[in-house]
């Protein structure tokens, strides 16, 4: 306890010193860092820092410092995490490679791998995206179809991706493939590190009710890929697609802890768009509401971390992380009921000088919230798993 004392000291020097003004404000969407070869910064204060987080590995604080994490322990990290929130200060990097991929290849990846991918990761140089679903292959994922042949030393891959987040900002894609199309369905999947400059890759974005197009087609035409960007065995790569599934359950899980876009908790949002009476919500239905909210949302909280006290330092999610991502999705949905519920009739609109741009934001944050019981694996899915592998109940 005492070195975690000096520890936050430090930190929360460190912090003070570093965080740019402007980063200690509540994110705008068109901020949100998600780095790559194309990023793009329209502040100049946002990729400061990025830069100075990487400088010490506290964009990515519990990973290994030979591959440019932080080297932290857990609770160091928890520390780290709590000064930046008691700061304001906006997170660095929102990375697929950080929550997804490169979990997988700490694990699962060689040395050359791990060296090649992970530092870029930490310092935001490479932004990836995830080759999963297919048009035909969604919750039976291990139905897919694209084809891997392995020719000499590199692999010939062929097929249609969908659902791929970002695909067309993305530099390098994490892609599940059939490289034996004779073995069982999923005996014969493979896992394959794609760069999408390439030719033969093109993507094309879908429209979602939102108005925003964060989804993408991803197509695959005879792209010639290194056989040294396998990750695992040739044709074990669906334990390893279990693994990352488990991470990105635990990522979306945490769409249920998080607060409006400007920063404001439903409280605040509540006071300001329904009145307040003696320093509480007018509205009594809507303040037992959101009363509720803050209740499961705290209790959700403490069981995410007791979770994490339990698994032991740098021991990957299990299927528990199936509950976390169904339970944070719905809590995720109830929050934005809640938004547009106190905002009321300013929650309607869609475009105009009558709606701010945090309205406008919230409406469609609150459509986009109906993908995530159906993104990471539907929530139907979640439930059938955490029946037969969390409660072991009978088929």
């Amino acid at each position: 306890m005492e070195d975690l004392e000096v520890f936050r000291v430090h930190a929360r020097s460190w912090l003070a010193e570093n965080c740019p003004p402007s980063m200690l404000t509540p994110l705008v969407e068109d901020e949100v860092v998600w780095g790559g070869k194309r990023a793009t910064y329209p502040n100049p204060e946002a990729k400061l820092w990025l830069d100075r987080m990487a400088s010490v590995g506290w964009t990515v604080p519990t990973w290994p410092k030979q591959y440019g994490g932080g080297g932290l322990s857990p609770a160091e990290a928890r520390v780290l995490d709590e000064e930046m929130k008691r700061l304001g200060c906006r997170s660095p990097l929102n990375s697929f490679g950080i929550s997804m991929l490169g979990p997988v290849l700490l694990e699962f990846g060689n040395e050359a791998q791990k060296q090649e991918h992970l530092p870029k990761i930490v310092r935001g140089e490479i932004r990836w995206c995830q080759g999963y679903s297919e048009p035909e292959a969604g919750s039976d994922l291990a139905g897919l179809k694209t084809r891997a042949v392995l020719q000499g030393d590199h692999f010939l891959v062929n097929g249609h991706k969908i659902w791929t987040s970002y695909a067309n900002f993305a530099d390098w894609i994490f892609c599940l493939v059939r490289t034996d199309p004779g073995a069982k369905k999923h005996e014969g999947i493979s896992f394959l590190l794609i760069d999408m400059d390439n030719p033969g890759i093109r993507t094309r974005p879908i429209r979602l009710i939102s108005g925003a197009s964060p989804f993408c087609e991803t197509f695959i035409e005879n792209v010639q890929v290194p056989a040294a960007n396998l990750v695992g065995p040739l044709n074990h790569g669906w334990t390893i697609a279990k693994r990352l599934l488990e991470h990105e359950r635990r990522m979306i899980a945490g769409f249920g802890e998080r607060n409006r876009g400007d920063g404001r908790s439903l409280d605040e949002l509540a006071k300001t768009y329904s009145g307040e009476r003696d320093g509480r919500i007018a509205d009594p239905v809507l303040r037992d509401r959101i009363a509720q909210h803050a209740i499961d949302s705290q209790a959700f909280s403490l069981t995410v971390r007791r979770a994490a006290e339990e698994a032991k330092s740098g021991a990957a999610p299990g299927p528990a992380s199936a509950m976390f991502k169904l339970y944070g999705t719905e809590l995720n949905k109830r929050r934005l009921e809640l938004v547009l519920e106190a905002e009321g009739t300013q929650a309607l609109g869609w475009e105009g000088d009558d709606f701010t741009r945090d309205e406008l934001q919230a409406t469609r944050m609150w459509l986009r919230s109906k993908a995530n019981s159906i993104e990471g694996g539907t929530s139907e899915v979640q439930l059938n798993v955490i029946a037969k592998r969390v409660l072991g109940l009978p088929d």
